[in-house]
């Protein structure tokens, strides 16, 4: 995701949603500005979670979210973790 995306909370808000969706994975900060999430979940349960991303928390801006098929990676199947990289 690119936009106004750090700073403002979006990863503490992708956690909640992933939470109450049921959904795996992480979401970090990136270099660039730019937020990385990995999600693990049904078809349906990922459309509702990008549509919250792209809303975003209240402070932010999501000006672009790209999207692409991953492999399953089993150490996020069952949880939701904030990631620290850099």
């Amino acid at each position: 995701m690119s936009g106004i995306v750090q700073g403002v909370g979006f990863r503490f808000f992708a956690h909640r949603i992933a939470d109450r969706l049921g959904v795996g994975g992480y979401v970090k900060n990136l270099r660039d500005g730019g937020v990385e999430v990995y999600a693990i979940g049904s078809g349906e349960q990922l459309r509702a979670m990008r549509g919250e991303l792209e809303r975003g928390p209240r402070a932010a801006s999501v000006s672009s979210v790209a999207e692409e098929d991953a492999p399953v990676i089993r150490k996020y199947a069952d949880a939701f973790l904030i990631e620290h990289d850099w």
